[in-house]
C-alpha cells in the first residue's frame, strides 16, 4: 500500500472516530441536561385555572373577589344569577358552609371568599374533596377588605358525603 493510501485510510478512520465521539458527547450532554434540570414545573406555571363564578348581580364583594383571582392569574367567567340558592343546591354545598357566591374552578366547588393561594394549593394537591369554602363573609378575606380590619377565618374542605375538614386557618395577624 502506498504512503498516500495509508495516510488517506488513517485520515478516514480518524474522521469517523472523531464524528462518533462528537455525536456521543452531544447526545450525552442533551440527556444530562434533561435530567439535571432543577427548574421545577409547577401547576401555576403550566395551567391557567378557569373559574366560573355564580353570584347575585347586586353583590359588590363578589366582583372584588373575582378581581383578586384575576390578579393571581385565574381566568374568570362570571354568571350573574338571581337564584344563587339553586346553584348552591346543584353543587351540594352544606347549608352551614355557604357564603355569597359559588365558583367552579377546574372541577372543584369554591364557596365564598377563599384566598387564591388556597385554591392553587387545592389544584396542586388534588385531594379527594368536592371543594373549599369560607362560610359567611369574614372581614379581611379577599373581596371583604375594610381598612385594616381583619377577622380570623378558616378555609374548610368538604366532601360530597358531608365530611368537612380544616384546609387552612388565618388569624388576625395573617
Amino acid at each position: 500500500m502506498s504512503k498516500f493510501a495509508k495516510l488517506f485510510s488513517h485520515l478516514i478512520n480518524w474522521r469517523h472516530m472523531t464524528a462518533r465521539v462528537i455525536i456521543t458527547i452531544c447526545i450525552t450532554a442533551g440527556i444530562l441536561s434533561i435530567f439535571a434540570s432543577n427548574a421545577p414545573i409547577s401547576y401555576a406555571q403550566t395551567v391557567v385555572p378557569n373559574a366560573t363564578v355564580y353570584n347575585s348581580p347586586e353583590c359588590t364583594c363578589c366582583g372584588k373577589w373575582m378581581n383578586h383571582l384575576k390578579e393571581q392569574g385565574f381566568a374568570i367567567k362570571n354568571i350573574p344569577t338571581t337564584d344563587i340558592e339553586q346553584v348552591k343546591q346543584k353543587y351540594n354545598i352544606p347549608n352551614n358552609l355557604t357564603s355569597c357566591h359559588t365558583a367552579i374552578v377546574n372541577g372543584y366547588v369554591i364557596e365564598g371568599h377563599v384566598p387564591a393561594d388556597d385554591i392553587k394549593r387545592l389544584l396542586a394537591e388534588k385531594p379527594n374533596v368536592a371543594g373549599l369554602t369560607v362560610p359567611q363573609m369574614p372581614v379581611g378575606t379577599p373581596g371583604m377588605e375594610i381598612g385594616n380590619q381583619k377577622d380570623p377565618f378558616t378555609v374548610f374542605s368538604f366532601a360530597p358525603k358531608g365530611r368537612v375538614g380544616v384546609f387552612n386557618k388565618y388569624d388576625t395577624n395573617s
